[in-house]
Parts: structure tokens; sequence; C-alpha cells
């Protein structure tokens, strides 16, 4: 091993002291203590730079909605502006006192009194009828390009999901393929959620086990049982299924979030929107067995990640 020289590292008279307590091994043991010290000042370096980083990847996020936001409010403002230039456009203009095509007067002849107003003719009103209309349809047009809101995010954020304990599960009492459970997510009273574990999983080692439940999807009724979440299983294959497992220390009620997609999540997905349907195809389980949307863990503040317990690259559904 070279030299190394520790006077950045060490006071001269430490490494003197060092030196004539041991002579021979004086040299390794300041050489091992400042090899200590480069390792913890680049760990403490690493560790600085880690938070940085999420630190700016949230301070994008919320730069994201402010931008989202401001664009709404100019394209109101736009729309507005449009609205209230139509409606202008739209006041009848008066009517011209200047005669249409009148014959000039004969040399010598006394001018006739000129009429207070004039019709215009027949061909000039429907012209200026037609102007009319079609600086009204532009108009319209204008206005229903601008009224159009801006997209709204379709991200995991949306999703409310939290752990939940099973309480209990038995057979749907009309479907075979069915079965109902009974899940604690942290709520005053637990969750009703029907699903078709029973075929896959044995409903007895269901019972008492933590899961991730999908809580804001509409309550709907399947085989006569309303049912209150969607609990969320990673498949390899139709045959081979397990629960998606919540990290060690989880307790019931706790969020599972996404550190790249922050936000509050809707109170109820819109049917209409198929969010749940549209965020499907990007939740999956990677090699490490880690759950993700598009590479983002789910993660439990404080606690950790999401996880299948023993299958790896496959789907969450």
């Amino acid at each position: 091993m070279d030299k190394m020289d520790t006077s950045d590292l060490f006071h001269p008279s430490l490494a003197a002291a060092v030196m004539k307590l041991d002579p021979e091994d004086g040299e390794q043991i300041l050489d091992y203590f400042k090899t200590q010290a480069l390792l913890t000042r680049e760990k403490a370096l690493l560790q600085a730079s880690v938070r940085e980083q999420k630190k700016l990847l949230v301070e994008n996020a919320k730069l994201k909605t402010d931008i989202e936001q401001l664009k709404f409010q100019l394209q109101e403002k736009q729309r507005r502006r449009t609205a209230k230039a139509l409606h202008l456009s739209k006041t009848v203009s008066p009517v011209s006192t200047t005669p249409v095509n009148q014959p000039a007067a004969p040399a010598g002849a006394t001018a006739a009194p000129t009429p207070l107003s004039t019709a215009p003719a027949p061909q000039e009103r429907r012209e200026k009828q037609g102007r009319r209309r079609r600086g009204d349809r532009k108009a319209c047009q204008i206005i229903d390009a601008l009224s159009l809101e801006p997209a709204p995010r379709v991200d995991a954020s949306r999703l409310d999901l939290r752990v939940g304990r099973i309480l209990s599960a038995r057979r749907h009492p009309l479907s075979e393929s069915m079965s109902i459970q009974e899940v604690d997510v942290g709520e005053n009273a637990p969750r009703t959620v029907v699903s078709k574990l029973g075929t896959k999983i044995q409903l007895e080692e269901l019972q008492g086990s933590l899961a991730v439940l999908l809580c804001n999807l509409k309550a709907c009724k399947l085989k006569g049982v309303v049912s209150q979440g969607r609990i969320l299983c990673c498949a390899s294959s139709d045959d081979c299924l397990e629960l998606l497992a919540p990290p060690t220390g989880s307790a019931p009620g706790d969020r599972v979030t996404f550190l790249n997609y922050p936000g509050e999540p809707d109170r109820e997905l819109p049917s209409k929107q198929r969010i749940w349907e549209r965020l499907h195809a990007d939740l999956q389980v990677d090699n490490k067995g880690v759950a993700n949307y598009k590479g983002c863990g789910f993660e439990v503040k404080g606690k950790g990640l999401c996880r299948a317990p023993s299958l790896t690259n496959c789907t969450i559904r």
C-alpha cells in the first residue's frame, strides 16, 4: 500500500503520537484511520445527494401542478374575453342614412330633400347577414376551444390504497367462484370485499393477513353482496396468485403512496373515466419482488415498500 498523506485528516501531533506508541505499525494504523474517515465522508455525501434528489422530485411535481393551475386560469380569462367580444359583435349597428345608388340631380335643378333614412338594398342586407353569421360561428368555435378544461391527471396518486387486515373470509353463498372478506382499513367499521380469491388461495390462510386494499372504487353489488373495495394481488398466471404484502410494521389504515406521484387521491374514482383500467397495465412486480407503478415503488411512508411474497416479474390485479 502506498503511503498516504494524513496531514489533511489528522493533526501532526496525533500522527506523531501514534508513530511514537507503535513505530512498526504506526503508519498502517494511520492509513486505516484515514481510509475509515474517507469512507465516512463519502457515505455522508451520498446520503445528502439522495435527500436532495428526493427533495427535487417533490418540488418538480409541485411545479407541474402550479403550471397546470396557471394554464387553466389563463384559458378562463381568454374564454371570458372572447365571450365579451362576441356579445359586443352581436350589437346591431345603426343603419346608414346615406342613400344607395341615388341618381345625380340634373344641372340647375333644385336638389330634393334627403330622406332621414333609406333601407339597404336586399343584396347588401343579405351580405351583412352572411358576414354576421360567419363571425358568430367563428366566435363560437373559439369559445368552445378555450372552454376546454385541461385534462385531469391520470396517475397512481388518484388511487386510495391502504393497508388492511383481513378479519374473516368465507364462501359467497350464491357463487362457488367468489368469496367474501371483512377487511379492517382503520375505519369505524370493516369493509366488505367480494373477490375471487377463494378459488386460488385457501380461505383459512387469508384470515389475519395484511393486504393492500383499493378503497375508492365505486361500491357495487356482486351476486347480491355489496363490495366496498378491491384486494390487490400479484399473479404470474391464472393459477399462481398471492396477496400483495405491505412492509413489516404496517398497520390497518396506513396509506400506500408513490414518491414520484404526490397528491391526494380521489374521494371516489369516476366510473366513466375508467381510471383503474387505464392504470392497471403499469402496475407491476419487478425482478426483485417490489410492487411499483412505472418504476416507482408502492411505499408505506417510514415503513418500507410493498412486495410480492415469492413472485417476481408479474402483474398486479
